[in-house]
């Protein structure tokens, strides 16, 4: 009898969660259509705490620096992100970020690493024989560099490797993020914009077939802060190359006629609202005391895509904390994928550079060197 693989359904039910949770509603449409979903999931609990997505906050956290390399600056010289947090149903999720500033060539770089581990899973035949187990690891490597430009811009690109393990098939792809930066600390207003995910496959799951497309994104993000309230509001919006990210739900065609077919007047609504606002992030930052932070944000396509019809609860909605000490920053984030559970998240950011001396060496290649935050 030829083998086949039966996969424990909690892992996999896991695997499918998370899926849909990163993709878009174009997905939902064309499901299966991309590789590397794993890249669209937020790179730390303070991007998860703005919605998901943040590409025009001028905060000094690393992390920012992977959602757009341009926001890579001299500010964030030696800053350490780390966390690791158990995705739904124990799903593994680590990410690394590190920043440094390298003065000699005027050039601020970032390093990022994300890593997902789905853990153990059991290879059985049709009749339950058991032939071991194996496991599922997808990971990427990102490598950014940005450069100030006049008074207010900066640029930046970022190249990634992302590779993907799932039972004995592999693949590899080979990606680049271009984004650009607009910041003004006279008027406290940042505008940013990155293209994500450019690239190609250089390794197919399956070698017989054609390359499978990587999860391209086209974003633009506003930041603004109020002069004498501790206040930041932000918009972003996301996957600009397409207008109708929807996904046409047929449950929702309702059978109204004497004879049970469906009624035309609801499935040619047009949705215009729902399809427009499907491509916003909408986030608030405020400063409670000196050094804590309260966010709270709301992504209407992730709301659209995992909230029940009957109970849309808390879905799409997502709260966060950060307390901001000398040497280090916790954030913590809240987020309400679905009905099911919300998915708790905590990280650290450090500065290496207040706690670790590296004396004579260090002054060399300028380790405990500080710079202005932003011009």
């Amino acid at each position: 009898m030829p083998r086949f693989k039966m996969m424990q359904w909690r892992k996999w039910s896991s695997l499918l969660l998370l899926g849909i949770c990163c993709h878009t509603a174009q997905a939902q449409v064309t499901g299966g259509r991309f590789a590397m979903e794993y890249l669209r999931m937020p790179n730390s609990p303070h991007v998860s705490a703005l919605g998901g997505m943040s590409v025009a906050n001028p905060g000094q956290d690393i992390s920012f620096a992977l959602q757009n390399p341009s926001m890579m600056r001299p500010g964030l010289h030696n800053q350490l992100g780390l966390n690791y947090n158990a995705y739904y149903a124990g799903v593994g999720v680590a990410n690394l970020q590190y920043g440094y500033h390298v003065p000699d060539v005027n050039t601020s770089f970032a390093l990022g690493v994300q890593y997902l581990n789905y853990g153990s899973f059991t290879q059985t035949d049709a009749i339950g024989n058991e032939f071991g187990d194996f496991q599922a690891r997808d990971y990427a490597i990102t490598l950014a560099a940005s450069r100030q430009y006049k008074e207010k811009w900066r640029y930046g690109a970022a190249l990634k490797f992302a590779h993907s393990s799932l039972y004995d098939k592999n693949a590899a792809g080979i990606l680049a993020d271009v984004g650009i930066t607009y910041n003004d600390t006279a008027s406290l207003l940042t505008i940013g914009a990155v293209a994500k995910n450019i690239g190609f496959m250089v390794n197919k799951y399956n070698p017989a077939n054609s390359s499978e497309p990587l999860p391209f994104d086209l974003q633009i993000g506003i930041s603004k802060r109020f002069q004498h309230i501790p206040l930041r509001l932000m918009a972003t919006v996301h996957h600009l190359y397409e207008w109708d990210v929807r996904y046409n739900n047929p449950e929702d065609v309702q059978n109204t006629n004497l004879f049970g077919s469906s009624d035309s007047t609801t499935s040619e609504k047009s949705y215009f609202v729902d399809k427009l606002f499907r491509h916003f992030v909408f986030a608030a930052e405020i400063t409670v005391a000196k050094r804590l932070t309260v966010t709270a944000a709301y992504n209407h396509l992730r709301r659209g895509e995992l909230a029940l019809k009957e109970r849309t609860a808390t879905a799409g909605f997502s709260f966060g904390l950060g307390l901001n000490l000398n040497k280090f920053q916790v954030h913590y984030a809240r987020s309400f994928y679905h009905l099911a559970g919300p998915y708790n998240e905590i990280g650290i950011n450090m500065q290496l550079n207040k706690l670790f001396n590296t004396g004579k060496w260090g002054e060399r290649v300028h380790w405990s060197d500080s710079y202005q935050d932003w011009q």
